[in-house]
């Protein structure tokens, strides 16, 4: 039990579910062999029992011989006792083959997690990865788990097979041909079992999504009055969720009947036609007996292959899941080797330049195409980018993450002491975190905490506003004080006067320091050095806000209905604000 094999689960196949289960088995092939040596020697010793009986009255009950009587009741109590030990031994090292499996998913499937980085969110919903780790590591494992108990199962079943045939060729055909007969049966429920399980993790992935946004978002849902249109939104989705587990259950009782059904039919029949041979004196009483005992047997076995073709097509479907999280790369890949210089940099796909020193601003049409540019300029999306001449992909990772910060409002707050997510590694860091709320407007989230920055919040930071995290998230951008800045609508849930306010201390505190901020709020535009406006996602002007305003009717029409909107956001952020 002490040797778990998932200290380096190594490098899973992830070319398709069956692949990847198959790894997971050779991964843990010590274990799962001796499982299924165990199961086989557990369910063949069960499978004598039965013959070993009919032998004790055959040849002690009917000849009158207690030796051999005697005999074969000590036969019997060796089986017994292999039997128990066998037991023992395949339920434990079939509990290390379901923990193993489990916890070594959980092992790749963290790992890639951190590899993919923010990868991850744009490609799978959260809820998806979290079901991986709550229900498909159960069902990889229990896969892992049959396996002792199955290949007994198969092994008995030929073993009675072969006794059924030498005792009488009859009897043994019928068992012999029943068995697959009863795997016919029961594969019809197997395929619409499997797309509806199917089905259903993914309603149950979307669900667990939609609960945790709820959960984030509750305080801001409370203070706009929207909580009746999420709880019903959410209500339908459960309700869609608890009617694909409903598809689900109703398979899996017709299967569960089967396991009962079938196999019943079966022993009815050997019983019945064993019961016709010991009349006529084909077999004898012992034999008869024996017969009964197998009939019986049997359906353990039976049921076993049943739940077996259950839980692996359960295990396929969990694998599925995973295979597509393995099977995602990281973008932009890591493969740069040069060093970067400092200069312009260039996104060559819109024509943007962010000269150094200098705080630009991108005003697009399109919000989408904002976010675009500053990806690229991140290297969170791979594109024509130029950094003092230097293409970017052609610089190592590590140097662009450290030397540019793109800061969205897609980024969280963690629990913990706020000088501590703020960026703070201690005390003596204090002033400049100060510094970094000042010119963010964010003193007053502060002032209200009863221990100030040494205040432990909660996950998310859930007892915030949303203009309150937004403001914290703008104070930690700044106070890591990157040699490149890239913000993207660092204002849009706070009031005009907090966003006036802020777009002149950002300008201040970031002088002579690259910055590039992704917005169309007009407070904000005049401010910058330099305002770049793109259109169809291609920069088509450029110059001071106020010289755009006039020469650009495009621009003028895009930041008017900013300021429109503005207006009207003075009131609804101070709504937020006190939410």
């Amino acid at each position: 039990m002490r040797s778990f094999p998932v200290a380096d689960p190594g490098t899973p196949d992830h070319r398709s579910a069956a692949r990847y289960l198959l790894w997971t088995a050779r991964a843990q092939a010590g274990t799962m062999a001796g499982a299924a040596g165990a199961g086989v020697l557990w369910m063949i010793s069960q499978a004598l029992v039965p013959a070993v009986i009919g032998r004790a009255i055959d040849a002690g009950l009917t000849a009158r011989d207690a030796r051999a009587l005697v005999t074969w009741s000590g036969v019997l109590l060796a089986l017994g006792v292999v039997q128990a030990a066998t037991g023992v031994l395949r339920h434990r090292l079939s509990t290390v083959n379901w923990l193993g499996a489990a916890f070594r998913t959980i092992q790749v499937t963290t790992r890639q997690a951190v590899r993919l980085g923010a990868t991850l969110p744009k490609r799978l919903a959260s809820g998806e990865v979290v079901s991986v780790g709550i229900a498909d590591v159960s069902h990889i494992g229990g896969a892992m788990d049959i396996v002792g108990r199955g290949s007994g199962a198969v092994l008995s079943i030929a073993v009675v097979g072969v006794i059924l045939l030498t005792t009488s060729w009859r009897l043994g055909l019928i068992v012999l041909a029943g068995v697959p007969l009863l795997a016919l049966a029961v594969g019809p429920l197997l395929r619409p079992l499997h797309h509806r399980q199917q089905r259903q993790r993914e309603l149950n992935g979307g669900l667990t999504t939609r609960a945790g946004d709820i959960v984030a978002g509750l305080r801001v849902l409370r203070g706009i009055g929207g909580e009746q249109f999420v709880a019903a939104r959410y209500r339908a989705e459960s309700q869609a969720v608890r009617a694909a587990g409903v598809r689900v259950a109703r398979t899996e009782s017709l299967l569960d009947g089967a396991q009962v059904l079938l196999p019943g039919l079966l022993v009815a029949l050997v019983t019945w036609a064993g019961a016709r041979y010991a009349l006529s004196g084909e077999i004898t009483t012992g034999q008869l007996v024996s017969f009964y005992g197998y009939a019986v047997f049997l359906i353990d076995p039976l049921r076993t292959l049943t739940e077996a073709a259950d839980k692996i097509t359960k295990a396929h479907v969990a694998a599925r899941r995973v295979v597509r999280i393995l099977g995602m790369t990281p973008e932009p890949p890591d493969d740069g080797t040069r060093s970067p210089i400092p200069g312009d940099l260039v996104d060559e796909e819109s024509g943007v330049v962010v000269r150094p020193g200098r705080l630009t601003a991108v005003a697009a049409t399109a919000p989408e195409d904002a976010q675009a540019i500053a990806d690229r300029i991140g290297r969170f999306a791979d594109g024509a980018v130029t950094w003092g001449g230097v293409p970017l992909r052609e610089l190592p990772l590590r140097a662009v993450r450290e030397a540019v910060l793109v800061a969205d409002n897609e980024a969280r707050l963690f629990s913990g002491r706020l000088l501590d997510e703020l960026g703070g590694n201690g005390d003596g860091d204090a002033h400049g975190v100060q510094a970094a709320l000042r010119a963010a407007c964010a003193e007053d989230v502060v002032d209200e905490l009863p221990d100030g920055l040494r205040s432990v919040v909660a996950e998310g930071g859930r007892e915030f506003s949303g203009g309150q995290q937004q403001r914290l998230r703008l104070a930690r951008a700044l106070a890591a004080d990157p040699e490149v800045l890239v913000l993207v609508e660092p204002t849009s849930a706070v009031d005009a006067h907090a966003e006036a306010r802020i777009a002149a201390r950002l300008r201040e505190f970031r002088g002579g320091r690259t910055t590039l901020v992704c917005t169309t709020s007009p407070l904000v535009l005049a401010h910058a050095d330099e305002v770049v406006f793109v259109a169809g996602g291609r920069a088509v002007a450029t110059g001071p806000h106020r010289e755009l305003l006039g020469a650009e009717p495009a621009y003028a029409a895009t930041v008017n209905r900013e300021e429109l909107i503005g207006e009207g956001r003075t009131n609804e952020g101070r709504m937020k604000e006190g939410a």
